[in-house]
């Protein structure tokens, strides 16, 4: 099993800067590839940000581009998404998520590659 536990959410205005933190523990857990998503009132869930543990390759979605940076602490198996210049329309839960170990045909863009999610934080931006 592994738990993923978000924080950081909150009420910001436009213009606003937030962090998500998502603490990965359990005994299940990898370091192999963590994401963010988010899922506003009605819409899908989407595709924000994401990284290969153990190598360069960073992701982002293109609205995230410029605005959001994923970042990770190895020794606190913490996962952090830096979002600044936040928008009305980046309102959503954010939820972190974590892919454990190879999967043949894995895109780090589709949720259903993932195979453990947190309980996502909500993030409400004001205009």
């Amino acid at each position: 099993q592994v738990q993923l536990l978000e924080s950081g959410g909150g009420v910001v205005q436009a213009g606003g800067s937030l962090r998500l933190s998502c603490a990965a523990s359990g005994p299940s857990f990898s370091k192999y590839i963590m994401g963010w998503f988010r899922q506003a009132p009605g819409m899908e869930r989407e595709f924000v940000a994401s990284f290969s543990w153990s190598g360069p390759r960073i992701m982002y979605a293109d609205s995230a581009k410029g605005r959001f940076t994923i970042s990770k602490d190895d020794e606190k198996n913490t996962v952090y998404l830096q979002m600044s210049s936040l928008k009305p329309e980046d309102t959503a839960i954010y939820y972190c998520a974590s892919r454990t170990s190879y999967k043949s045909g894995f895109s780090y863009y589709i949720p259903a590659s993932y195979d453990y999610w947190g309980q996502g934080t909500q993030v409400t931006v004001s205009s």
